[in-house]
């Protein structure tokens, strides 16, 4: 009997749903933290220029990190399912493929990268010191995408085979890294905006390095082989992964557009305030999206050896969970957004904090309804639905808050602000409309056990 027989096959859910949800929502919001610090420590000791520059270069960024992340998390699923039928061997042969493409994908990103920073930072309209320093923080990610891009890969590996308590330490160090690094570089060093995006690689990079090197020993129940590439293996893949990647890739092609607008409407403040918003989201979106994806190996796990009543239940868990955290956050940050705020604004002016203020609160709406549409995008990708997982997550990212923009245009920036919540109400509607139309291929057919 394998580890994920016993860990995710007999486990009771509700001891599993603690077991990989918790530890799961702890590491991601502590990997998240690297980003928090980033924005806090640039904000507070390099001024709102160089806050404004992160803003503007960070999407592309995270466009980077989304396609491993597409081969990582598409590589998850079909994994987990060939180990539910105890098919090692082609467990193995995903695992092997998709780290190949990881690290291949990060050397062509890495260049192109490097040598687009200039024009991408010129596209968006950023000038004189802005636009230097959106380069040189832009070339500096570039430079180590190679080996950073692997650990968000490396995340769902370990959950894998059940490793949850290490992923969530691996998590921890990376952000405590981050932050003594950031503290070494600006405050001690005096080194600029570029030193920042440097503390945060290097914590990535000796991450990566902890936690793949077990899988190179062989200490791992996934394991390198020869790898036997094709279409249809990476076909699987892509297929799986494509909503959380159609989603990161999506929003922050929405960050760009929103910063151009911003920046044209609004000026530096609306991009200093647009950033605000996107740090706070990126603290609250760990944490839904580490208790949802933790629970895909095993969900994935028992849909493929066929255990219906293990599914539902949770999945149950997933929405619960979602609805707790989103209604916490919104809550917060409707009370305190301007306290939220100051934690990245040094010394705002009346009028930016007034414009922080008021858009936060309206972005605090935007949790009253997310968590469903995310809950059901994350259990429809576990099951292998990802047609409709990637309708959810496209819409929310992208073709809601393209069409909210022209909408709302006349309202200028509280149309913008606005757009958020709005957007996050009318995915629910879609989610809910999907799940009622396919509740019948939401649950695997029990195992026959009389053949």
């Amino acid at each position: 009997m394998t580890d994920n027989d016993t860990f995710y096959g007999k486990t009771p859910p509700l001891k599993l749903f603690f077991l990989v949800a918790m530890p799961g929502a702890i590491g991601m919001l502590a990997s998240s933290l690297y980003g928090l610090f980033d924005g806090i420590f640039v904000g507070q000791l390099l001024g709102q220029t160089a806050f404004a520059a992160v803003n503007l270069a960070f999407p592309f960024v995270a466009i980077n990190f989304s396609l491993a992340d597409l081969i990582g998390v598409g590589s998850a699923v079909p994994i987990s399912i060939a180990l539910g039928r105890r098919d090692e061997k082609a467990a193995n042969n995903y695992f092997t493929c998709a780290c190949i493409a990881i690290v291949v994908l990060g050397v062509v990103m890495g260049l192109v990268m490097w040598f687009s920073a200039p024009a991408l930072m010129a596209a968006m309209g950023a000038e004189g010191q802005l636009a230097e320093y959106a380069v040189q923080y832009l070339r500096v990610y570039a430079a180590c995408s190679p080996v950073c891009t692997i650990v968000f890969a490396a995340d769902n590996y370990l959950r894998i085979c059940g490793k949850i308590k290490t992923s969530m330490a691996l998590n921890i160090i990376m952000s405590a890294g981050t932050l003594l690094l950031e503290l070494l570089f600006l405050m001690a060093f005096r080194w600029g905006i570029w030193a920042s995006a440097l503390a945060t690689c290097l914590s990535m990079m000796a991450v990566a390095i902890a936690a793949m090197a077990p899988f190179f020993f062989g200490k791992r129940q996934l394991k390198f082989c020869r790898p036997q590439f094709s279409a249809k293996i990476m076909g699987k893949m892509i297929g799986a992964g494509a909503p959380n990647f159609l989603s990161n890739i999506a929003a922050r092609l929405t960050s760009i557009i929103f910063n151009a607008v911003l920046l044209a409407i609004g000026g530096e403040d609306a991009v200093t305030v647009y950033g605000v918003i996107m740090y706070v989201n990126d603290i609250v979106q760990p944490l839904l999206y580490g208790v949802c994806d933790s629970l895909q190996p095993a969900i994935g796990y028992n849909y493929g050896s066929r255990q219906p009543e293990r599914v539902k239940k949770l999945a149950i868990y997933i929405f619960a969970a979602g609805a707790v955290i989103s209604l916490i956050a919104a809550a917060i940050i409707f009370a305190i957004p301007l306290q939220i705020s100051l934690l990245f604004l040094s010394s705002p002016s009346a009028a930016l904090s007034e414009m922080s203020g008021f858009a936060m609160r309206l972005f605090s709406i935007t949790f009253l309804t997310r968590w469903f549409g995310f809950a059901a995008q994350s259990y429809l990708t576990a099951i292998n639905k990802s047609f409709f997982a990637s309708v959810l997550s496209t819409a929310n990212a992208l073709i809601l808050p393209m069409a909210f923009l022209g909408i709302l245009w006349p309202l200028g920036l509280t149309g913008i602000w606005l757009n958020f919540a709005l957007t996050a109400a009318a995915v629910a509607v879609a989610a809910t409309a999907i799940l009622i139309a396919q509740r019948r291929k939401l649950l695997p057919e029990k195992e026959d056990l009389t053949t």
